[in-house]
Parts: structure tokens; sequence; C-alpha cells
């Protein structure tokens, strides 16, 4: 569209009184922007109809609002239809977080400082040329009708549970399970704890009631003894094909030789597999004929117990009256608790918890469910009659929420003996009776006990461990990414994003994603089936899922230019990109979550958004004025919007205060950071840069999952660029910060600069 500008500059919250606002007009008329107002409070009804009428009365479709930070009053500033909207931070980016004037020598008028309105007009400059550079983007559009359908992968409490909250809203479902019947481990448990107050008993598990209502449901589909034999395609454009629950299909059989292609899909360092499980990847772009269609994935297959054969210092397999939690619970299901060596009633049972968990040499996690397993199955053994006794000896005791009123009950229970401690050695007598030493004890003494069968509270592995479940015909293979980060349950953010996988459109629930309780299982279903339709929905509007939902903007490649290098395919944190035969990527818009990772990969700048691209960064870049006098320092700051930069307002807010030599562009990702701006910036003379990113690593805070842990290696490359132009590798640096680190940030900057003051001013200046 052709554009017609108008700049409107926020004189309230200080703005006015801190900087000289006819300055900053006069930045825009030598920007050629034909529109300049000011207005004592921009997001007032006054000050928001004042920018209305001119863009009903002018013509304005592009405005720039320099006002407050833009993450705040976003909506305020929304014209809606085809107006492009880019916000200038005066607020929380200058007049809160710096000083506007140089303290005075003794007896001395503190004196306004000039770098204080340079940096106004700088940020001014900035925020035009990204409106001039930016185009407002239009929804994606396929050439295919997005398909609303559900699909949901396990019939346990938690898939059924998804099922019937998707339908219940009008959703159509399909509900996959590879067993005869539904209901999962839930309906082979004996007794559950309470739901219902006052907490301290135990009850029946209503499985069979949900049972009925998901195979009686209109909406819903149920299919046992069936498995999904591949999903290809996208959020909204699916493709799934089924098969007979245990068999095998022409896409579960590795293919007895590999295509040229597969072979030179090499990954670059930190990249996904270019073959996925063997099979070739260009086989898996051939959509099965019988496919059926669908919007989105559920994945619900639930856990299964921890291998207790490895657990023999324990004395599981070498005592038959050594079972775990998950044969207790098959016995009291049967209606009596007996030996396994004899069938003679068990009167006496020892529960050890923490069997083979929080150990690194079996599982390193604990499945927190175990204690309240324990503690039910317990009272298991005290129904059998007043002389029946249980022993449970624990590492730590947990029963969050309501579940402590549980516990309390059963620490009331004369015939239960709880203690903390270390089990030391179980033994077995010539009739099969067993004896246990503990020790580190309560008390303070080494316990011995002689019981007629130990329980081992072994813990939940998720299905998704070393199964491909899904079999996902994408280029980076067919099951979930990073798995080990989260010892294989199915997770994508921990700390932001519950119930999201690495492959959109695909939402994990239940203990396939974390170890959990049937109630919470329940609740987690409602939340796997909220984003599912979330993202059907937003497919179908064209727009992005989390975390920039509603972003209309996707990548865009210049495909003429391509060298098949195959970097955006191998960094793209979510599997957004397929490649064709010869390497040159081929786009899934609605798999994308506009992180712009592809962006930043690209050695030939072929790739970038309408509203955020190369050239316009690289613009923003140029825009600013770098001064050539002595002690005049210019720092370039390119900051997360997901971390960093709210951590810079909330910084200002608190009235912390930074240098004005920094000038701040707001990065969507620190993975969509280009090389090229570095050279660009370095080229003009910037003393240095400094990127803020989310935290990366195991216990990564990164909206994007892989965004800051890319950028910190590409500091190889930005090394190269640095050692090309004859400048220190120190000018460049990349700090990590939590949203919540606020406070630091002062510090980051100081720290950065004196260290810029001590290598000196960029030789490049004045070229």
């Amino acid at each position: 569209m052709e554009k017609k500008y108008g700049v409107y500059i926020c004189t309230g919250c200080d703005i006015g009184k801190s900087l000289d606002t006819k300055k900053l007009s006069e930045v825009a008329a030598k920007s050629k922007v034909p529109i300049c107002k000011t207005h004592p409070i921009m997001c007032s009804p006054e000050g928001v109809n004042l920018i209305k009428q001119d863009i009903a009365g002018e013509g304005v479709n592009t405005v720039i609002i320099a006002a407050c930070s833009p993450r705040v009053m976003y909506d305020v500033f929304d014209f809606g239809g085809p107006v492009l909207v880019e916000r200038v931070n005066l607020r929380e980016g200058l007049v809160w977080s710096h000083e506007a004037k140089k303290a005075g020598g003794e007896g001395e008028e503190a004196a306004l400082d000039p770098e204080f309105q340079m940096l106004a007009e700088d940020y001014v400059r900035m925020g035009i040329v990204k409106a001039q550079k930016g185009d407002l983007p239009e929804p994606y559009k396929p050439e295919e009708e997005i398909n609303k359908k559900i699909l949901v992968i396990g019939g346990g409490v938690t898939g059924m549970s998804a099922a019937l909250d998707a339908a219940s809203v009008g959703y159509e479902v399909t509900l996959v399970e590879k067993e005869k019947e539904l209901g999962g481990f839930a309906a082979k448990l004996y007794k559950q704890a309470a739901k219902t107050y006052p907490y301290t008993d135990i009850e029946t598990p209503d499985i069979q009631s949900k049972v009925s209502a998901v195979s009686s449901h209109a909406k819903i589909d149920v299919r046992t003894e069936t498995e999904v034999a591949r999903i290809a395609g996208a959020p909204g454009l699916y493709h799934v094909s089924f098969k007979p629950a245990g068999t095998e299909t022409e896409w579960d059989v590795p293919p007895k030789a590999a295509a040229p292609a597969a072979e030179e899909a090499k990954p670059a360092e930190g990249g996904e597999a270019a073959e996925a499980g063997g099979r070739v990847y260009k086989d898996i772009l051939l959509l099965d004929e019988n496919a059926e269609r669908y919007g989105a994935v559920i994945l619900a297959t639930g856990w299964k117990p921890y291998d207790a054969t490895k657990l023999d210092s324990l004395g599981f397999g070498k005592y038959p009256n050594v079972i775990t939690n998950v044969m207790m619970e098959e016995l009291a299901s049967k209606g009596s608790l007996v030996r396994p060596s004899d069938g003679k009633p068990a009167k006496s049972v020892a529960f050890i918890q923490c069997a083979g968990q929080r150990d690194e040499k079996h599982l390193p996690y604990c499945s927190s469910v175990c204690c309240i397993t324990s503690l039910k199955q317990a009272k298991y053994v005290r129904e059998q009659g007043e002389d029946a006794k249980a022993f449970i000896f624990y590492k730590d005791m947990r029963t969050p929420g309501q579940y402590e009123n549980f516990y309390k009950s059963m620490q009331q229970d004369p015939g239960v003996f709880l203690t903390k401690g270390d089990v030391v050695s179980i033994t077995e007598d010539a009739k099969k009776n067993l004896t246990v030493e503990v020790d580190n004890t309560l008390i303070g003494e080494k316990i011995t006990v002689n019981v007629d069968m130990v329980v081992l509270a072994t813990g939940m592995v998720p299905t998704t461990q070393d199964e491909a479940i899904i079999n996902l015909a994408y280029r980076q293979g067919p099951g979930l990414i990073d798995l080990e980060l989260f010892n294989g349950f199915a997770d994508s953010n921990f700390i932001c994003f519950p119930y999201e996988t690495r492959r959109t459109g695909v939402y994990a629930a239940g203990t396939v994603r974390q170890p959990m309780t049937i109630p919470m299982c329940e609740d987690d279903a409602a939340g796997a089936a909220l984003k599912a339709i979330q993202c059907i929905e937003s497919a179908y509007r064209g727009v992005s899922v989390h975390p920039r939902s509603g972003d209309m903007s996707y990548p865009d490649f210049f495909f003429a230019r391509c060298t098949q290098c195959k970097r955006c395919t191998e960094e793209c944190p979510f599997g957004a990109l397929d490649d064709d035969e010869r390497g040159t990527p081929k786009p899934n818009p609605t798999r994308c979550r506009r992180c712009g990772t592809c962006m930043g990969a690209c050695p030939e700048r072929i790739v970038g958004f309408k509203n955020y691209n190369i050239d316009m960064i690289g613009s923003m870049v140029k825009s600013f004025e770098v001064p050539e006098e002595d002690g005049i320092y210019r720092v370039l700051a390119f900051v997360c919007e997901n971390d960093a930069y709210p951590a810079m307002d909330m910084a200002a807010m608190k009235g912390l205060k930074l240098p004005t030599a920094v000038r701040v562009i707001p990065m969507r990702c620190l993975g969509s950071m280009n090389t090229v701006w570095v050279k660009d910036a370095m080229a003009r003379g910037i003393d240095g840069i400094i990127l803020l990113g989310c935290k990366y690593g195991d216990d990564y805070q990164c909206h994007f999952a892989k965004g800051s842990e890319l950028a910190n290696r590409r500091m190889d490359n930005v090394g190269e660029t640095l050692k090309s132009l004859a400048l220190e590798s120190e000018r460049v640096k990349l700090v990590q910060v939590a949203i919540d680190e606020y406070d630091k940030i002062p510090q980051i900057f100081n720290e950065f600069m004196e260290q810029m003051e001590a290598i000196g001013p960029s030789p490049m200046k004045g070229f």
C-alpha cells in the first residue's frame, strides 16, 4: 500500500517536561513525515480521537506513536483495518530510565544532558524507519481448507476427559486407544484418594461413567485397538492415517537405502536430525491417500511403571514377596491382599518410597504421586483388620493440596507407622518372610521390621520415552524433540507454556507430560483441549499461536537466492520447515510461531516477515547518529521482547537508571539475530553491541525454546566478523536475563560501558 505517515508525540508522564518535543517534531519533518502532532495524554479518548481523525480525514495509514512502552496500551492504539502502528518507547525506554541532567560541580546547577535529547531523537528516527521498512501483514490462507476436527491419542482418563471437553463445545473428536477397552490405568485402580471434602478416605474411581459418556457422545468417534500410523501436514491441515494396534506399516520399516538428499542433509551444530528414524525424508513427503483430516492433536498416551527388575538391590526379582505399587493395586483389585509366594494374607506390609526415583542410576526425578499411592495402599492393608500393620519409609512425603488432609488422617491411624529413613537392607527367611532394616530415621535409631510383604513405590515413566507414538512425517523426525530435557516427558517450555510440545498443534496432557493424579489429569485435559481449540481457530483465522498469539505475519522466502544450506530447516525449533530433495525450504506457516529463527539463520538473508525483516532492523541500525567526538560512545543493544525487554521496562518503573549511550532495538527472539547487523553496526563506528536474551540450558526460559542458545552459538560467526574488521571480540557480548532480574539491568549496561571505555572508541568512526 502507498503509505501516508503520521507521528504522534505524547507529552504526558514526564515526557514533555524532560524533552524538547519541538525538536522531536523537527526530526519527523526531516524524515519527510507530513503530519506530526503532540498531545498531553495520547492514550486518552481525546488523544486517540486525534489520531483517528487523521486516519479518516487525512488518509494516514502508518502511525508512529512516541509515548509509552509498546508492551502497554496496545489495545488502546489498535486502530484496526489497514493501519500500520509503530511504537517509540520514550517513557520507560528513556524518560523513566535515564538522567535528564548532568550533575554540576560544587555550587553549580545541573545542566541538561544533550545526550538525553539526542537519544530521544534517535529513537524517533528509528521508529520512523521501522515504519517505512515494514508493511501490514496479511493472514495466511492455505489452498486447502482448514479442518477443525481434533485427534486425541490415548483413551485413559486424560484422553477421555479431553475428548469430552472438546466435544462439549462443539468440536468433532476422534479418540484412538490401542487397547480393547477405554479407561487406561485408572480403570484398573481398586481405589483412589477421595476427591471431595474432607478428603480423608478412599473411594472407587468413577471411570465407567466417563467411558459411557465418551462412547455415547455424538461428536466423539471412538476407535479402540487402533494406533496412529502417521501424521503429516500442519495445524488445521493434518493428514492422519491409522493402523490396527500392534501392526507395522511401510512408515515403520526403514528403507533399504538412503536417498542422496537425506545423506546430504547433515544438521548444523545444534540442529535437528535430517533423517527420521532411518526413513528417507523424500518418502515422508508423500501423502497417504487414505489419510483423514484433522486440525490439532492431543497426546494423552499416559505412563508405564519403571522396570523394577533394575531394582535388585531392594529385592525385586530375588524375593517373591517384594512387589511394586502397580502389582499391589492389582492384588487389591482381585479382592484380597495375599502374598505371591504362598497365597497367605499379607497382614504386615512395608512400603518403600522413591524406589529407583531421585536416583541418577534409575529415575532422576520424583513421580510425586507415589506418596499418595502408598498412603492409599496402606489403608488397603488396614482394612484387613485391627491386627494389620503398614510401615512407610520415605525420603520426603509429598501430599500437596487436599491430599495433606488424607496424609494427616493416616498419621492418626495407630496401625500405620511412618518415618523418614534410608533402607539399608531387605532379607528373607526360610518362610519367605521379609526383614527390612532402615537407618537415619526420625527417632535417631536404626529400625528393623519383620513383614509379610514389601511394596516398592516405583515411578512413572512417560510412554514417549522410547516410542514414536505420534509418528510425525516431519523432516526433523517422527517423535517429539528434546525429551531428554524433561526426563522423557512431552513438554515444550515447562516455565511458560504447559501442554505445548515443540510441535505446534500437538498438545500433551496428563501423565505423558508429568506425573499426575486422576483429578490433576482431568484438569490438564481441559487445558490441552483449550489449547488445541485455540490452535485450530488461529489457523482458521490465519494467525499464529503462542507466544505471539494473533500475529498475522509469517516468513517469506526469496527462493531465487537460496543456496540450500539447510540452516533454516535445521535450526527452526518447531519443525515449521520441511525441504524438497534439493534442500530448498518448504514452509508450513501454520506450524510457525513467528520467532524469526529462520531469518537469523540464513546467511543469504532471503527470509523475512512483512513487519520484521533484515532490511528493517539493518535500516534502524543505520538511522541513528554516531558522534565522532572523543569520549562519546555509542552502544547498540539487541533485546529479546519476551524477558529482557519487559525486565528493562520494570527497571524503568522502579526508577533504575541506564547510560544514555545505549540504543535499544527489541527483537522477537535472539534466535532471529542475523550477524549482518553486527557487521553493519561495527562498520558505522558503533563501539559495542550487547545482546540481552532469555536463559538457556537445561532450565531454559526462552519462549521459543532455542533462541538464546542459537544466538550464543552464532557468536563464533560474530567473532569472525569482528576479526575481519580488525576489532576486538569483547566489543560484542551476550547476556542472559530472566524476566524478574530487572534490578540487574543497570549493572549489565554499566559494566559493558566500562568495558568499552577500557577498550577505547571504535577505530571505524568517521569511515
